[in-house]
């Protein structure tokens, strides 16, 4: 099998430390996290938490797509992050990515960063209501993710366990974008594409009121209530297709029992 493996050496010095933990990640690590597609593991490498992650084998078609059509996601997930922290813009720091293949396509690939434990993350704030400085934190996000559209960032996983947030010295808050590998750069992102990428983070209106609010503040081409309006239209269209595709899956898992 053939492998392909960059490693970041700004970040990490210890290149065999780090090979020998992705060539052993099964029976070796901490399991962070479910893992129900992916599985995230922890190593102490270099004197340092190293998070790795590794993507489920692709289907057939797709092994032959990320060998040779497309960047696996390991790889994009890798080299977006730099492109992230080159654009000022809060990640793990990446450390490393490695793609294992054959000529019928990728097999394993995995994804090293430096792990950063955070506080919480949007998530939180969705599941728990009187979650401490809360509004505040909304607000701070959204001003951050208003930052990402004007540097012409689509993220297309800004969704609620995708931001880390942790509480900075000053007692404001820092955000780190993870799960990377599906993200466009744009040069100007429309209002349509703004609102859209904000419509998965949470169905509770009371924060898309808050979040509209302070995104109003900053984005100056439409009004608040346009804001408000085309957010919440966008959210609950989400909301609705995802709950339709949840029954879906509900049904075709009876018939199949």
């Amino acid at each position: 099998m053939k492998k392909n493996i960059i490693f970041n050496t700004s970040h990490i010095s210890d290149q065999k430390g780090l090979l020998d933990a992705i060539e052993n990640f099964d029976s070796t690590g901490t399991l962070f996290g479910k893992g129900d597609r992916n599985k995230i593991k922890l190593f102490d490498i270099d004197h340092k938490t190293i998070n790795i992650k590794s993507f489920k084998v692709p289907h057939f078609i797709n092994k032959i797509a990320y060998k040779y059509f497309r960047k696996s996601k390991a790889r994009r997930s890798y080299e977006f992050a730099t492109r992230l922290l080159e654009m000022g813009i809060g990640t793990p720091k990446p450390v490393a990515f490695a793609e294992y293949s054959t000529l019928l396509g990728l097999n394993k690939s995995f994804y090293a960063s430096e792990h950063l434990d955070c506080d919480l993350t949007y998530r939180e704030l969705v599941e728990i209501p009187d979650f401490e400085d809360r509004e505040n934190i909304l607000r701070q996000f959204t001003k951050f993710s208003f930052d990402l559209h004007e540097k012409g960032i689509e993220f297309l996983d800004h969704s609620p366990g995708n931001t880390l947030i942790k509480k900075n010295a000053e007692g404001n808050y820092d955000f780190f974008l993870v799960d990377l590998n599906r993200m466009e750069f744009h040069d100007i992102m429309t209002f349509e594409m703004r609102m859209k990428n904000l419509c998965r983070l949470t169905p509770l209106k009371e924060m898309v009121e808050v979040m509209s609010n302070e995104y109003a503040k900053f984005y100056t081409a439409e009004p608040e209530q346009k804001i408000f309006e085309t957010l919440w239209k966008f959210t609950a269209d989400f909301q609705e297709q995802f709950y339709r595709k949840k029954r879906l899956k509900k049904k075709l898992k009876f018939w199949k029992k």
